[in-house]
This record gives C-alpha cells, structure tokens and sequence, in this order.
C-alpha cells in the first residue's frame, strides 16, 4: 500500500475585492510551468509514495471557508496514517484547521513550511485565517509537528516561527537561511523527513 502525503499549497488573501482586483491587473502572467518542490515531491519520494495536491479554491484570493470546505472533500480518499504537509497559506489553513477539528484519520506527521501566525491583520481576518488562542487539539492530534522556516523570508516574517515555538514547544523546529520563501525545486530535507516518518 502506497504511503500517503497531502500537500496543501499556499495562496493569497485581501482584505477587499478592489485591492484584489488591482493586484491581478498589475501581476504578469507566466506561461512557463514553474515547478516548485511540491509538484517535484513525488517524483523525489518515488512509487512507494502517493502525493495529492488538491488545487484549493481561488488561491489568490483564497477564503478559509472555501478551503475548508474543499479540503473536507478529500477525506474519502485519505488513508489511516497520513503526512499533512503545508506551504505558506497552506500552513496557517492547517493550523487552523486542525486546531478546530477532529481529523478523520490518523496523522504521522504535520510539516509546516513557512507559516505565517495570525498577525490580526485585516486581509488574513477577511479571509478567515484567524487562530484561535488555544493550538492543543493542533498538537494532539497532528502526529510530527515540525515547521520550517527561513531567516530570509521576505513573504513570511521570521517572527511568526519564533511565535509557533513559543506556543507548541513540544513541536520540531527547523531553522534556515538563505533559502527565502521556500519557492524552488529542490528542498532535500523534506523528502528526508517524510521518509523518516514512514519507517
């Protein structure tokens, strides 16, 4: 039986259509396929491995009603023992997530990379991606709780890391540089760690 990953990316959020709006007239299209480490994840992974990227609703201006819902919708097809990966918005979506609700399945493990915490401002309120205070059902039941975070992120402050291991020091933390917001092919000590998981 294939050992099974869910990789929930990251996105966008505004605090008001208009600012939404303004931010698709000026941004380029790329008609490249920019493949990043999670559309590389299960190729590096190999057979053994069944890696599901669900396109969550309208990433760029994502709503954590949407993908709550949308989320929910994989649970039919998720296996006992499975490994929650999230990147960025796709971090905080499951932080929240998981801080609220019972998971159907057994997790391993949680990896969250580049997770922003809840700065309270306006657009991650609109958008619904608030904690709440208490993260316990998040560190009960999310298995490994380990986050990556580098020093240099410009998307992402270091200070949100800082925030996590102050909340759940029982979780794993894994410090960086120079590697930014985590937006390139190659993350080596992920595919390391998921392996680890699974033995």
């Amino acid at each position: 039986m294939k050992k099974q990953v869910i990789v929930i990316h990251g996105g966008g959020v505004f605090v008001n259509y208009k600012e939404y709006i303004a931010f698709l007239k000026k941004r380029e299209i790329s008609i490249k396929n920019n493949g990043d480490w999670k559309r590389c994840l299960g190729e590096k992974l190999g057979k053994d491995f069944e890696v599901i990227i669900p396109a969550m609703p309208n990433y760029s201006n994502a709503k954590y009603l949407e993908w709550k819902i949308w989320f929910e919708k994989l649970f039919p097809y998720l296996k006992d023992s499975v490994v929650l990966v999230g990147h960025s918005l796709g971090a905080i979506f499951l932080t929240r997530y998981l801080s609220e609700n019972k998971f159907p399945k057994r997790i391993l493990a949680t990896v969250l990379v580049a997770a922003p915490y809840d700065d309270r401002k306006s657009a991650a309120r609109s958008a619904g991606f608030v904690l709440k205070e208490n993260l316990s059902l998040l560190q009960n039941q999310s298995g490994e709780l380990i986050f990556y975070h580098s020093r240099d992120d410009k998307s992402v402050s270091f200070e949100c890391f800082k925030k996590y291991n102050e909340l759940l020091p029982e979780a794993s933390f894994k410090e960086f540089k120079g590697r930014g917001h985590f937006q390139r092919n190659s993350f080596p000590e992920i595919i390391r760690e998921i392996r680890k998981v699974f033995k």
